[in-house]
């Protein structure tokens, strides 16, 4: 029995990119996704049935609990391309992962100088450079939301409060010391912010990759009956860290645009002066 690597395998390159087996599961379920649309988009009708009736209720379901979220009709329908495409996305390659041969069929090959059965798939989850990818743009997703809907001087001033900077050299020693003291608080916000793409990238990746480790130990011990419980607990967490992944982003979209609190955070409170 050997354990599934940290780093995905890599299967074959294109010139000086490498193509791993977590790649792969990720192509599929993009492939997927894209198909599904076509059909949808050529089959469109008045009346959904069939195929259009379970997208277009996917859909709803998924529109109904972003509103729960953003508290407003208009951003949740701003947010559900992102947050809804994420989560299906990683919902998908996740259970794709659990298929029969996913992790037993693949090539002999030379892994650090020991000939090694190399997967033709793994789940895409289960690679860190994909949710360090996935994490990135969903927090920078989040600024740019924000710049294009709080405006660029209300989202920097949460982490250079270029107003109270500027108040405060026409009111005084104490409003220059209050001006210093945010400065450090919105470095203390960009550390949060690299925070965020750690955690989201190092959650979704532990649990997928400790579950693939989890599914090969039991596979190991017995192949028979033994793995199959695992493998429905696996659907249970691959649904539910989409469902954290998604929340998540859709809470930093909501945080960031929310023009209510950027405007009292932009409000400077004046040292009173005797």
């Amino acid at each position: 029995m050997t354990l599934p690597p940290v780093a995905a395998e890599q299967i074959f390159q294109i010139g000086s990119f490498p193509i791993t087996n977590s790649i792969i599961n990720g192509w599929i379920a993009v492939l997927f996704f894209v198909i599904l649309a076509f059909l949808v988009r050529k089959r469109t009708a008045l009346i959904p049935k069939g195929l259009q009736n379970i997208v277009e209720g996917t859909v709803e379901f998924l529109l109904k609990e972003v509103e729960k979220v953003t508290g407003d009709k208009i951003r949740a329908r701003k947010f559900l391309p992102i947050v809804g495409t994420i989560f299906l996305f990683v919902l998908f390659s996740n259970w794709i992962g659990l298929l029969p041969g996913t992790g037993s069929i693949g090539v002999w090959g030379e892994i650090h100088g020991e000939i090694e059965l190399i997967p033709l798939l793994r789940p895409a989850a289960s690679d860190l450079n994909l949710t360090l990818a996935m994490a990135l743009f969903a927090i920078i997703t989040s600024h740019v939301m924000a710049l294009i809907t709080v405006g660029p001087l209300n989202h920097i001033s949460k982490f250079v409060n270029l107003r109270g900077i500027i108040r405060s050299i026409k009111h005084g020693p104490m409003a220059i010391i209050v001006a210093v003291i945010e400065f450090g608080v919105g470095l203390i916000e960009i550390v949060g912010e690299v925070a965020k793409v750690v955690s989201l990238s190092l959650r979704l990746f532990g649990n997928i990759f400790a579950g693939e480790v989890l599914i090969t130990v039991m596979l190991g011990l017995l192949a028979y009956i033994l793995p199959i419980p695992f493998m429905f607990l696996e659907l249970l967490v691959g649904a539910v860290q989409a469902t954290v992944f998604a929340m998540l982003t859709l809470a930093y979209l909501v945080v960031a645009t929310d023009e209510h609190g950027h405007e009292e955070s932009g409000e400077h409170v004046e040292p009173a002066h005797a």
